[in-house]
């Protein structure tokens, strides 16, 4: 036996063990007749002082009394207090036994300090609990690597006793396990070589592999490997302490698996993309091939109508599959499998995924999992994993495919729920603004829209280009307070309004006013009301903006007025850039405070812009110096409409981002040619009916419009003997011939005429019907000295003659 085993020996013996303690010979009259050198180290004494004395020598004074006369002073295991030679009292176990093959009358005492028994007896509890109680595997191999000692552990792990494989080499006892770390040899037996070697540990080594108690799974252990020699440095061997980490394993995986789904699912307002993620997440390291099937009202932001039943028709929008031959990218996992088709997906009955839109929950077949995307009471489609043969899902990763679910089954009703908004908001929008804007004579026009909410596309900004009578063309630009659907739809009930107000012909002034009016109207409603259920009002109209302009191209002439807005950038046929100094006005909704306009002509081929301050004010800079940018940009005289506009967005809002909504409208003017429009003044006398019939039929012959001859008498003549009877002189007559025929008679009077049925016995009042019955359109408009009767009559199919 070597060292190294001797010692071990008698540390298994313990301190008691004769070869160690102190040891005394006593005979039947408890006198000591021999003595150990352990027992001179524990109490004092050398042999020849203490033979032949009594053994009570050795006890203190009050226990050798209690003790005598006999019986025996040490009769078995004991806790004893003895006397040092110097003094001093020890405690001490003590053990008596007889001494063999002589007088039975002799007997051995052995003796211990008290503390290393107990020292002894905890290590022995230690190597006791290593050996039968610790989950942690413990073996030792010798130093041919062949298994020489294990603990129950790893007895339980392998199934046997350690009979049955003692003197076995690790790599035999785990013929197709691998390490799954990195930086170590590839082997278990190449790693034991190396630590015998070199004496260097291995540290949380993790080794893969199927346990003979469990060959059909995967496990995972943390494998640690250190040298065993003695205090001499006689190297004896290796131990290995395994200690199985699968559960552990499984969980960080699991829990990895979803801080990735949460990083990818639902980063996107979109049902595919968001598809797509979940697919990309768990292929390969939860499944081999993962597809989502969706129905296909999902897909077009409505909730399925036949929720949680079998018919159900899906679409299959997203798969990832481990084995799509070799895709696999690196540092990217595999790729998406090819494009999905839009055919519907239709399942057999009976199928885990007919089962489970019948059920309306998963549905779990051998290496098969169904899972559906629920999103509150609504069924939206199916992911259904897949794994090889024969790798079936634990409870616990059942769970785990069920929370990856309901997660993407959120994003994909949050993406739904934005599909729908966005198309209603789409919508919205085509109706709130002009999506195509009629050519008018007036006026060459161009326009750009950029609504700073890119989740709807809308804003509160507007602008609108308004056909008026007699040519005329009405501009508008508005900035309502506020971003989203909110500001959108105030702002279309503002448009829609200002387009309502100037197709009565109001003035600038008038049209602000009454606009002013009703916008504060409609505030005070609100807060005569319990408002939303936050707290806010619904609507934002108060601190809202406008300018609206009417520009005449037969005088060439531009009248204007704002409420709160920016003035509007005017450059001349020459290049010459002006902001017109027109008088500011409050913004809507103050009430009670006065509008004023301002005229200005306007040569042929002036162009006249209207923005929001969204196009000239950011954070980095003033509307002072974007108005100058946007002043050097149109003051170019040979680009078009449309290249200003690219280039105003591309200098103003550079990447198209916008802090705030931005509308801008450009306009060229334009001027009617003389020989379009004729013009007379009639007294205001019965004959001036038939003078304007004859001047009217004189034009028209001209014009070559005889076909309208007819119609345009009994016009001209009804309004003319209207201006006679009930209005003052004198009485002015135009024709202008446009896209229509517009005929038009002004009076002095401000009395505004209205259709009426007349009676059968009536002698008038049919004048203005008989009027509406021959023309497109008709309406008053008022100026400063009377009114104005217009009409439009559309050309005959054949068009006008050269003038």
């Amino acid at each position: 036996m070597t060292a190294w085993n001797a010692e071990q020996s008698s540390d298994f013996r313990g301190p008691l063990d004769v070869n160690r303690a102190a040891t005394a010979v006593v005979d039947a009259q408890d006198t000591v007749i021999g003595w150990s050198p352990a027992a001179e180290r524990l109490l004092g004494y050398k042999a020849q002082e203490i033979l032949g004395r009594p053994v009570a020598t050795l006890l203190p004074p009050g226990q050798a009394v209690a003790v005598l006369p006999p019986p025996p002073l040490f009769r078995g295991n004991e806790i004893r207090v003895a006397r040092h030679r110097d003094g001093r009292e020890l405690t001490v176990a003590t053990a008596v036994c007889p001494l063999a093959g002589a007088d039975t009358a002799l007997r051995v005492v052995v003796a211990t300090e008290l503390e290393d028994l107990r020292i002894w007896e905890a290590r022995q509890s230690l190597l006791h609990g290593l050996a039968t109680q610790s989950p942690v595997g413990l073996a030792i191999y010798d130093t041919n690597l062949r298994l020489t000692w294990c603990n129950s552990a790893y007895e339980q792990e392998m199934g046997r006793p350690l009979a049955d494989f003692r003197g076995s080499r690790a790599d035999e006892l785990y013929s197709e396990g691998k390490f799954v770390s990195k930086g170590h040899p590839p082997t278990l037996d190449t790693v034991m070589r190396h630590v015998l070697d070199t004496g260097e540990p291995f540290l949380d080594l993790h080794f893969q592999g199927k346990p003979p108690t469990d060959p059909e799974t995967d496990h995972l252990w943390s494998c640690a490997y250190y040298r065993l020699q003695d205090a001499a440095g006689h190297v004896f061997g290796v131990c290995e302490d395994a200690f199985d980490i699968t559960d552990r394993y499984r969980a960080q995986r699991r829990l990895a698996l979803l801080v990735e789904a949460g990083r990818g699912v639902g980063t996107a307002l979109d049902v595919m993309v968001t598809a797509e993620k979940i697919t990309e997440v768990a292929v390969p390291e939860f499944a081999s091939t993962v597809t989502v099937d969706l129905a296909r009202a999902v897909l077009e932001g409505e909730v399925p109508a036949t929720s949680g039943s079998a018919a159900m028709s899906l679409v299959r929008v997203a798969r990832c599959s481990a084995d799509e031959a070799g895709q696999e990218k690196p540092g990217k996992g595999p790729a998406p499998a090819p494009p999905v088709s839009d055919s519907p997906v239709e399942y057999p009955s009976g199928s885990p995924q007919d089962r489970s839109l019948s059920s309306g929950g998963l549905v779990l077949d051998d290496a098969v999992l169904v899972v559906p995307l629920r999103a509150g009471n609504s069924t939206l489609g199916l992911v259904t994993f897949i794994r090889g043969t024969g790798a079936i899902f634990d409870s616990g990763e059942v769970s785990l495919a069920d929370e990856l679910v309901a997660r993407t089954a959120v994003s994909i009703d949050n993406a739904r729920r934005f599909t729908r908004e966005r198309t209603a908001s789409l919508a919205l929008q085509r109706q709130l603004l002009p999506q195509h804007v009629p050519e008018q004579s007036a006026v060459d026009l161009a326009y750009r829209y950029l609504p700073t909410d890119d989740v709807t596309g809308v804003g509160g900004d507007w602008f609108d280009v308004i056909p008026l009578s007699g040519t005329r063309v009405g501009l508008v630009v508005g900035d309502v307070v506020g971003h989203g659907l909110q500001a959108a739809a105030t702002m279309g009930r503002l448009r829609t309004t200002v387009r309502a107000f100037a197709q009565m012909d109001l003035d600038p002034v008038e049209l602000l006013s009454r606009l002013d009016d009703l916008v504060a109207q409609s505030a005070e409603e609100q807060r005569a009301e319990l408002g939303t259920p936050d707290g806010m009002y619904a609507d934002v109209t108060t601190g809202a903006t406008c300018l609206y302009a009417v520009y005449d191209p037969v005088s060439r002439r531009c009248v204007m007025a704002r409420a709160g807005h920016l003035p509007p950038a005017v450059v001349d046929p020459d290049g010459l850039l002006s902001f017109p100094d027109l008088p500011a006005g409050p913004p809507l909704g103050l009430g009670g405070l006065p509008f004023e306009s301002m005229e200005i002509e306007l040569p042929v081929g002036s162009l006249l812009a209207l923005f929001t301050d969204g196009l000239v004010e950011a954070r980095d800079r003033d509307i002072d110096h974007g108005l100058d940018i946007l002043g050097r940009v149109l003051s170019d005289r040979h680009a078009s409409l449309e290249e200003l506009c690219d280039r105003a967005v591309a200098q103003l809002l550079p990447g198209g981002s916008t802090a705030d909504d931005t509308a801008l409208l450009l306009v060229r003017t334009r001027e009617l040619d003389p020989s379009q429009v004729t013009e007379w003044e009639l007294p205001a006398e019965p004959v001036a009916a038939g003078q304007a019939r004859e001047l009217a039929t004189q034009q028209l012959h001209r014009w070559g419009l005889e076909e309208l001859s007819f119609a345009t008498e009994l016009v001209v003549s009804e309004l003319v003997t209207n201006a006679v009877r009930y209005a003052e002189g004198p009485i002015q007559v135009r024709l202008i011939r446009d896209r229509t025929l517009l005929c038009e008679v002004a009076d002095r009077g401000h009395t505004s005429p209205h259709l009426r049925h007349s009676g059968d016995d009536d002698e008038g009042g049919r004048g203005l019907f008989i009027v509406a019955q021959l023309v497109q359109r008709w309406g008053t408009r008022y100026t400063r000295s009377g009114k104005t009767i217009w009409t439009e009559q559309a050309f005959p199919a054949t068009g006008p003659s050269p003038s």
